[in-house]
């Protein structure tokens, strides 16, 4: 089964396992090497030192975001390497050639080889990222989200020169644990968005979400609601930056789930003069999963009988997830699993362990996954009166473009909101990259992180209006 990741996309890229041939040197130090998981390239680095007579490691995957990541274990013996990380499946095992490691990288069963070279790496900035000087005032800043415990979330407020009292944007992250840059495979969206937005006259703050960077509280207990509130914490503090932005132009843009997020906040406050929605669901979370499932599984050549299959039991564990009773309906959910693991193929049998099945209990069931579940974005888009632009792209593998845009729509109508512009954009995929297919697997080899032609849809559209 598949979820929304920004996605917890990333979950699924971290597929992987270690095999070293390791001599007598020493294995002490940073090493890295790139993991090919079908079109992509995947960088991974280990950090490994000696501590009391024992080796501990940690695991970078750069282009992801995720760094510092603990392993379980980490062996060095007669040349071999071995490195485990149970939390995500992963073992790593290799030998040591002349400052080579030769080895495999395996996730959940799914082998890769992975040579590593000593060395850190070095990450390429995408030809679309900003450099310093800005042509633009860019100031960090913080401010408390006092329903979520006074909580500070720290960010960055891009303000544009000779222009006083521009409009102002908030830029709202999809799901997973994001950045105030939104980083994922090695792309920084909301950097190339908000630096676009500031040259031509929109102020824009971002924000690392609770719990990530230097933004404190906890991202793991968080739903969609706590992150709304969190949005409602950032617009407060706009409020008392008259000193540089127009405090009644204040609007919200929200990617993926932050689409979800961006109709909550402007259907109960009035501060909130418009909202972009980039990807952003109409349908309900459970149709979401679904939907994107279904689909990526036919990008990857699955069979419809497959596809039908897992489809039906799927809905009907998040049918048990829109009337969760705690432990009676875990059983229940564990059961179709089960059911699942049966009538599968002898691989995802193999895989479908108890242990797996557990975890996967664990993640259905978390606070967030119940709550996006039960979502219907119709009972807060049928409340939102202010100028709306919704935007997808039209290779959307993850919120399929159609649905989702006639639902939005749909739901503006009930709000009779006079000012709609709805927008399907050609060879888009979910993160707004020109794409052949949409698919995962084309995110962090393509060299384009934001299409230009969408944000000149979006800066104009908010421009036209203020």
């Amino acid at each position: 089964m598949e979820f929304l990741n920004k996605f917890r996309i990333i979950s699924s890229f971290f597929t992987f396992l270690l095999f070293f041939n390791l001599s007598a040197q020493e294995i002490s130090g940073s090493w890295n090497g790139v993991l090919k998981v079908q079109s992509s390239k995947i960088p991974i680095v280990f950090h490994i030192s000696k501590e009391n007579d024992k080796y501990v490691s940690t695991m970078d995957s750069p282009s992801q975001g995720a760094l510092g990541l603990a392993t379980d274990k980490t062996e060095f013996n007669n040349g071999l390497l071995k490195i485990e990380m149970s939390k995500l499946g992963i073992v790593y095992q290799g030998a040591l050639e002349n400052n080579l490691i030769k080895g495999v990288f395996t996730q959940r069963g799914m082998p890769f080889s992975l040579e590593l070279v000593k060395g850190n790496y070095k990450q390429k900035t995408k030809i679309q990222e900003p450099t310093k000087p800005y042509p633009y005032q860019s100031e960090e800043v913080s401010f408390e989200n006092k329903k979520a415990g006074n909580i500070k979330l720290a960010g960055t407020l891009t303000i544009p020169k000779e222009i006083k009292n521009p409009p102002v944007v908030i830029l709202i992250s999809g799901s997973g644990a994001q950045n105030r840059n939104e980083e994922i495979l090695g792309h920084k969206p909301f950097l190339v968005l908000s630096d676009y937005l500031t040259k031509n006259g929109i102020a824009v703050l971002r924000y690392d979400d609770r719990g990530v960077a230097k933004s404190e509280g906890d991202f793991s207990i968080a739903t969609t609601y706590d992150f709304a509130d969190d949005v409602e914490a950032a617009i407060a503090y706009l409020k008392t930056r008259i000193d540089v932005i127009d405090i009644h132009k204040i609007g919200l843009i929200g990617h993926s789930e932050g689409g979800m997020i961006a109709p909550i906040v402007a259907s109960k406050n009035k501060n909130v003069s418009f909202i972009v929605l980039l990807a952003g669901p109409g349908t309900t979370g459970k149709e979401i999963l679904l939907t994107q499932t279904r689909k990526s599984q036919e990008l990857n050549g699955v069979s419809e009988g497959k596809i039908d299959l897992n489809e039906k039991y799927s809905s009907k564990i998040y049918d048990v997830c829109l009337d969760y009773k705690g432990e009676k309906s875990k059983q229940e959910i564990i059961s179709l699993l089960k059911v699942m693991k049966n009538i599968s193929s002898s691989e995802l049998k193999e895989q479908l362990t108890d242990e797996e099945i557990e975890k996967q209990v664990k993640v259905i069931t978390s606070p967030w996954m119940l709550a996006f579940i039960k979502f219907d974005p119709i009972e807060y888009l049928s409340k939102v009166t202010c100028p709306v632009l919704a935007i997808n792209g039209k290779k959307d593998v993850q919120v399929l473009p159609k649905i989702n845009l006639e639902a939005i729509e749909k739901g503006l109508k009930i709000a009779n909101n006079k000012d709609v512009t709805i927008k399907e954009l050609e060879d888009l995929n979910h993160l707004f990259q020109t794409s052949k297919t949409g698919s995962f697997s084309e995110y962090a080899g393509n060299e384009e992180t934001f299409s230009p032609r969408a944000l000149e849809i979006i800066s104009d559209w908010i421009n036209k209006r203020f």
